[in-house]
């Protein structure tokens, strides 16, 4: 496989579930209090933690699982709940949320290191779905030497530009939002968080659905 056909295989695999486009409205709900130059800082720092989530698990995420006997579906199903729980606390709370919103104005240094990394960048961007596609993508590479430094190449392609649709997302959210308004913001944010709640719920069932498939398989031996 070359580099242009490892690009275009993981791509749009990567695409589908980090969606930058509607996390952009999440990363907006999330960053409401901050000035716009510190959610632009912010936007840079998800980016850059994106493409090395997504770099690990594609060259060793298969390897580390097996190192610490991990089942992709375990990861699935931990991954999952951590999703659903952090959306469903944006769906269900949002007094809590302009709370932080408030406190969040005051300290956006602080702020910007506690949340760059969690939950923007995990599980919120590139979570324990995109982690998935990723280990399932990077199993996909030849077995032998030959055509392996393109295949690394062309899905390391795919990843970076990812993580620059992500940081270009992120950037434009609050424009995006102030054009929208915020009535629309506030109706919009709370249908990705659903969504996102929907993503965590279905990560966690096809976890549940490789464990039961394994341990089948297990029982059958």
């Amino acid at each position: 496989m070359n580099a242009a056909a490892a690009f275009l295989l993981a791509f749009p695999a990567l695409f589908s579930i980090v969606n930058p486009p509607g996390g952009a409205f999440i990363f907006h709900e999330v960053t409401a209090g901050l000035e716009r130059a510190a959610r632009a800082r912010l936007a840079w720092r998800v980016g850059v933690y994106s493409l090395l989530v997504m770099l690990v698990a594609l060259w060793g995420g298969a390897y580390v699982l097996n190192f610490f006997g991990i089942s992709l579906g375990a990861l699935r199903i931990a991954g999952g709940a951590v999703v659903a729980l952090r959306a469903w606390d944006l769906l269900m709370s949002p007094e809590r949320q302009e709370q932080r919103k408030s406190e969040q104005a005051g300290s956006a240094v602080e702020v910007e290191d506690g949340i760059a990394f969690f939950p923007l960048t995990m599980p919120f961007t590139t979570g324990p779905g995109t982690i998935s596609v990723a280990i399932a993508l990077g199993a996909e590479r030849p077995s032998s030497g030959e055509g392996l430094l393109e295949f690394l190449l062309g899905v390391s392609a795919a990843a970076l530009a990812i993580a620059l649709l992500v940081w270009l997302s992120y950037r434009s959210a609050d424009r995006v939002a102030d054009v929208l308004g915020a009535a629309a913001r506030r109706t919009i944010s709370r249908m990705s968080a659903f969504l996102l709640l929907c993503i965590g719920v279905q990560v966690m069932l096809t976890g549940a659905e490789d464990e039961i498939h394994r341990i089948a398989s297990l029982l059958t031996h």
